[in-house]
């Protein structure tokens, strides 16, 4: 595909969205480290991380699939921050900030997925 992946503004976002996570997590009860800590830490690290990698692809569609990936992981990190809401878990303004993040890269994510996906039709 031959992008850049440094300069694509949905991977600075990505990489925002970890730092932001990172922030969070040193929130959150010590008894989490090894379940919503360590869940979240992964699954934001995979928003930038599936970006990248997709860029390295050779086709269009497989770039897509790796945005896909990404965006799962979205889904998957709003899931775990809607849980520590509901168990009053972590600092509130992060999680507020993040899922303000979240949603603005999922909007990027789908706008993305579907330019590449049109440049691979004929």
């Amino acid at each position: 595909m031959n992008h850049n992946f440094r300069e694509l503004k949905i991977w600075q976002k990505g990489i925002d969205l970890v730092d932001l996570t990172y922030d969070f997590v040193e929130t959150l009860p010590g008894d989490e480290r090894y379940n919503l800590v360590s869940q979240m830490k992964r699954c934001s690290c995979s928003i930038p991380s599936n970006i990248a990698e997709g860029c390295s692809k050779r086709t269009p569609n497989h770039f897509t699939e790796f945005l896909s990936t990404s965006l799962g992981s979205c889904f998957e990190l709003e899931t775990l921050l809607v849980i520590c809401e509901r168990r009053k878990f972590g600092n509130e303004v992060y999680r507020s900030q993040l899922l303000e993040k979240i949603s603005e890269l999922k909007n990027m994510s789908f706008s993305f997925r579907e330019r590449i996906a049109d440049s691979a039709k004929p």
